[in-house]
């Protein structure tokens, strides 16, 4: 192994004593990130201790503070709130509770403790990690613990991890349950637009964000609502009439339904509340639409946590397991963040006063600085709301002579319908001319070309599938003709939406049988993320895929495995399988396999998932990428088409006029599609490097394999500031 390479099997838990805690207000995935914790604690040897109902539990101690097995946490994963509890402990804000709490963990053996909370919750451990030698001390003093005991257990290491279905936590791209609340507004406003166009309403939505009005502003684009209003933002002084006169464009365009979403902090330039009732009142004075409103309250905490929930969880808390195994007496008390796709460790208190800064700013109505200190990410997503949803008047708009064509390509995929809208209407706001293409290059070579307008694109937002049709033909045999459409109708540019199928739709969760084996196979082509994703997600205990090939000596080690398996209290197993993982191991013969080997132990269930996993409408994650990364395409071929246009004419003779856009590592980047050449298996359409093929020993890990885990990544202990004002483009 190279010198620079660092393995979990290097790090050792044995001797050490981690405790888990979910503290302040429940969010959907804290289950995940216990889970993790517990797991990847007993795999590096260490005990691992359930402290019930947060801070009240550790101060109270006795029973509250339980030590954790590795069947405990199972059938966890999928479901929501906190199964440990969690509780607002006034106690542990006084001396002599965080005395008492001290004393519980020190009889315990607990010096590491992973906090799962919101930014109170992880500036109290915080504060008990400062207070820790001197509380011993006080311990000694009055002869509740020996100085030994007070030596041995001399420093406090805390590793915490967000859960908060805000968003409001600085440093972080994503909080756990964030996700999932989306996903409960998301299904709200899908419902409600139905009822809404059938009888031409307008409805105001009001969702949680007291403080922060990141729920609000992503299911806006989300769902693509008239208007939104957020506590960083308030809208100018005359608000009220250009809503109005907003609503009133729409309803004339024939759209049948207004959305208007409401963060419960929503504030006007004076600092005063704005609610739902002032919105609706102000509606029907004005216009006299029939309006009305719902205030979604709890059901945003409810529910099944999200697949990207339960991954970010488990990452976090395998990422938070190895940060204390890593921690001296010296390391800082550490967040486990998102960035990007990459799990990041951040100095807890710098994160803690940069979200403090955001109200301070809020509360001196220095709104714009407020926003900048939300981050990249949530300003990306305003910036992207205003471009999308405030039309410009013509005489507003750039004069540009340009004609920017759209296309679908590939297989359908839920989140392309967002990027269309995106494009048309960045376009049209850039000044372009915009044409969308039907039945991707197919339709390209028949000229099924049409220009379209900015209220043609409404609605589009949540709708699955592809509306403009897609086909998988290549352009190749058809490239002389699409040469000649495109002269036809002067297209200076194309954005291309598709390619190698990719989708986000597998949350598939087996759970509540006894003693019985789920085999399920799930679409992909030769690329395994579907599976192992899924895999993770779901808590599977193996997922076969093509990038890591097996043979029958694997397939019989997973069965004994689980033959193991249920010999405990666990009696769920479950199986993922890439549709072109292997040509001999087919789904059939994993099924059987299992159905002979697990005998008088188990039974067997195949089920293929087929093209549900493409159907039905996109996520929020889906709609809110693909809106924003098709408003990110669109600018920059704007900004190329500038660059390249000389006496007339549009010179598209460089290496970088044809250009993928997608994540790499922390970044969305534009990289020339010729290098692209080189880094693609074109046999089996996948790239030659994944970056997600790194989640599988994790995935293995928390189904108790003995697997080899490459940690070179973590340990480096960054800093916000630096983060904030790196050249990156975050998402």
């Amino acid at each position: 192994m190279p010198d620079n390479k660092k393995f979990i099997e290097n790090l050792s838990g044995t001797g050490k004593c981690i405790g888990v805690l979910t503290s302040g207000g429940d969010a959907q995935g804290m289950n995940a990130a216990v889970r993790a914790v517990v797991r990847m604690g007993i795999y590096v040897g260490a005990k691992v201790y359930f402290i019930h109902e947060g801070y009240q539990g550790m101060v109270d101690g006795g029973d509250n503070i339980k030590e954790a097995s590795w069947e405990s946490v199972s059938s966890m994963l999928q479901v929501g709130g906190t199964v440990i509890g969690s509780a607002r402990c006034k106690d542990f804000r006084t001396h002599e509770g965080r005395l008492r709490a001290a004393l519980n963990l020190v009889q315990r053996g607990i010096t590491n403790l992973c906090v799962i909370g919101g930014d109170g919750s992880l500036t109290g451990a915080n504060l008990f990690r400062e207070e820790w030698s001197g509380l011993l001390d006080e311990l000694v003093q009055s002869g509740e613990i020996s100085e030994e005991a007070s030596q041995i257990h001399s420093a406090l290491h805390i590793v915490g991890m967000v859960g908060s279905i805000d968003n409001d936590f600085c440093g972080t791209d994503m909080t756990i349950g964030t996700d999932s609340a989306l996903h409960r507004i998301i299904e709200v406003v899908d419902a409600i637009m139905t009822t809404a166009q059938s009888h031409q309403r307008t409805f105001v939505l009001e969702v949680m964000g007291r403080h922060c009005g990141y729920l609000a502003l992503v299911s806006a684009l989300a769902c693509g609502a008239d208007w939104v209003l957020i506590p960083e933002m308030p809208p100018k002084d005359g608000w009220e009439e250009q809503m109005c006169n907003k609503l009133s464009e729409n309803r004339a365009d024939k759209k049948r339904l207004n959305i208007i979403i409401v963060a419960e902090g929503a504030i006007d330039q004076s600092n005063k509340p704005i609610t739902t009732e002032l919105i609706k009142d102000l509606v029907v004075r004005c216009l006299g639409f029939d309006t009305r409103v719902t205030i979604l309250g709890h059901v945003q905490r409810g529910g099944t946590p999200s697949a990207f929930d339960r991954i970010l969880a488990s990452r976090m808390g395998v990422e938070a397991v190895l940060a204390l195994l890593e921690a001296s007496p010296g390391t800082p008390a550490c967040v486990v963040s998102l960035c990007g796709n990459q799990a990041v460790r951040l100095p807890l208190m710098e994160c803690v006063q940069m979200t403090q800064e955001v109200q301070k700013a809020m509360d001196e109505k220095r709104f714009e600085d407020a926003v900048r200190l939300r981050g990249r990410s949530f300003e990306n997503n305003l910036n992207t709301y205003k471009l999308l949803s405030h039309r410009k008047i013509d005489s507003e708009l750039p004069h540009s002579s340009f004609n920017v064509a759209v296309l679908n390509v590939g297989a359908p995929a839920a989140g392309m319908n967002a990027a269309v809208r995106s494009a048309v209407r960045v376009g049209i706001t850039e000044g372009h001319t915009m044409f969308a293409v039907s039945d991707g290059f197919e339709g390209f070579c028949k000229g099924q070309i049409k220009e379209i307008k900015w209220g043609d694109v409404g609605g589009w937002t949540g709708q699955g599938g592809s509306l403009l049709g897609t086909k998988r033909t290549l352009p190749a045999k058809h490239i002389d003709k699409i040469a000649e459409q495109m002269r036809i109708h002067n297209i200076n540019a194309l954005l291309v939406i598709g390619g190698f199928e990719t989708c986000d739709r597998i949350k598939q969760s087996a759970s509540g049988t006894k003693r019985r084996v789920f085999i399920i196979e799930t679409m992909g082509g030769y690329c395994g993320y579907l599976a192992t994703v899924g895999a993770l997600a779901a808590g599977a205990d193996a997922a076969y895929i093509y990038e890591e090939p097996f043979d029958i000596r694997d397939l019989q080690s997973n069965v004994e495995h689980l033959t193991e398996k249920m010999k405990t209290s666990i009696q769920r197993g479950l199986v993922l399988r890439n549709e072109n993982c292997s040509v001999n191991y087919t789904t059939d013969f994993i099924y059987q396999l299992y159905s002979e080997e697990g005998k008088g132990v188990f039974d067997c269930r195949k089920n293929v998932l087929g093209h549900m996993q493409q159907g039905g409408s996109p996520s929020p994650f889906d709609r809110n990428f693909g809106t924003k990364i098709s408003a990110k395409a669109m600018q920059w071929i704007s900004k190329k088409l500038k660059e390249c246009y000389r006496e007339g004419h549009v010179f598209a003779n460089t290496e970088d006029s044809a250009c993928l856009l997608g994540m790499r590592r922390r970044a969305l980047v534009f990289q020339p599609v010729i290098q692209l050449k080189d880094e693609t298996d074109f046999v089996h359409r996948i790239p030659k490097e994944q970056w997600w093929l790194r989640l599988r020993p994790l995935m293995k890990i928390l189904a108790k394999y003995k697997t080899s885990y490459d940690v070179s990544d973590s340990g480096q202990l960054e800093h916000i500031i630096r983060l904030r004002t790196k050249d990156i483009s975050a998402i």
